[in-house]
């Protein structure tokens, strides 16, 4: 055998990349002098493309599958370069493996709060979270734009600015979608849409695409959440009044358990009574002028007027705008100890007012 020969089976090549990584995007196949062997085979597994360059430029893009390198399997390289005799002698050409699977589970949030308006809190800062999923859509664009001659290029080097990218748009996301704060944990898979539709073409440039972004969570500051729960606490208690008393009456009864507790309360309560009728006597003896009863108050309601909230007006006024047709039986009202909004007409303080109200005139 001659040693042109030997030469020839030595220079013989599989160019190929087993990736046992979980975070490598791009690979560059490592031959001495980039020098591959005419007929060599190259096998391009499932999700992953071989993207050849020569001399800065990018030759060919070969999907999965085997192939032998010659002219028949990369004209465009062999334009290229200009070989006359086809491939006869071993070419220099780098050769990068580039991961077109999807790369999961990767994290997203805000560092610093987003500022955004909110149509039912006004000004609101929002912190939020969440994960996406990536995927290379482009090779050539994405070694052009991103990679460069990166021998090995990870996710590590690109996350941070995918990540900052989803931050940058997500509060012009949130005013766009013109959602309350409240109303976002029921909307987070349409809100993940809205914002994927925002971010898709800045992803498409770098060759990358976006197939999903989801919002785990939109949080307020701790002291506006707890304003909120405070609010949340005041519409379960309902009536204060009645609410008071049944915290006096349970205090009573833990006191009760307490015997040397219940004798202060007791003595308390004694003396409060006492100072309450020495002072009656007193202001009796005083003036034997009777003391007038308290002036009696209307009953206050709240009415809903497309969709916002306003009062509280007194029957008297109620009774009006009843009789005027700004209030109907439909109408929404609400007062202290009712434990939801009801139709005006169902109220028994206004169903009366009602009955004075003349029906519609009949057509002619």
């Amino acid at each position: 055998m001659s040693i042109w020969e030997r030469l020839k089976k030595e220079l013989i090549d599989i160019v190929e990349f087993l990736d046992d990584s979980n975070n490598t995007l791009v690979h560059r196949f490592e031959r001495f002098q980039n020098e591959i062997k005419n007929g060599a085979k190259l096998i391009v597994r499932e999700g992953q493309v071989a993207v050849f360059v020569k001399e800065g430029k990018i030759a060919d893009v070969k999907a999965p599958g085997m192939y032998t390198l010659d002219t028949n399997n990369v004209p465009i390289l062999a334009t290229l370069l200009g070989w006359k005799y086809g491939f006869e002698s071993p070419f220099k050409c780098e050769v990068y493996f580039v991961s077109t699977r999807r790369f999961t589970d990767q994290k997203w949030g805000t560092a610093n709060p987003v500022i955004v308006r909110d149509k039912e809190f006004g000004p609101t800062r929002l912190r939020a979270f969440g994960t996406y999923v990536f995927r290379v859509s482009d090779a050539g664009t994405f070694i052009k734009e991103v990679v460069g001659t990166d021998g090995t290029f990870t996710t590590d080097e690109i996350v941070g600015q995918l990540r900052n990218t989803i931050v940058s748009r997500l509060g012009d996301a949130l005013g766009e979608s013109g959602l309350s704060v409240l109303d976002m944990a029921a909307n987070y898979d349409e809100l993940g849409k809205f914002l994927t539709s925002k971010i898709s073409p800045e992803f498409g440039a770098l060759g990358l695409e976006l197939p999903t972004l989801l919002i785990e969570n939109v949080s307020l500051p701790p002291e506006v959440e707890a304003a909120l729960d405070t609010r949340t606490k005041m519409g379960v208690i309902g009536d204060m009044n009645q609410y008071t008393k049944f915290k006096a009456a349970d205090a009573l009864g833990d006191a009760a358990k307490n015997p040397g507790a219940a004798g202060q309360i007791l003595g308390i309560g004694i003396g409060q009574a006492m100072g309450g009728m020495i002072g009656g006597n007193l202001a009796g003896a005083q003036s034997a002028a009777p003391v007038p009863p308290p002036i009696p108050t209307e009953t206050q309601f709240f009415v809903a007027v497309n969709g916002a909230q306003q009062g509280p007006f007194g029957l008297s006024q109620l009774r009006t705008d009843i009789a005027s047709g700004k209030i109907t039986r439909e109408t929404l009202v609400w007062k202290s100890g009712m434990p939801a909004w009801s139709a005006a007409g169902q109220v028994a303080d206004l169903s009366a007012a009602f009955g004075a109200v003349p029906p519609p005139l009949p057509p002619r």
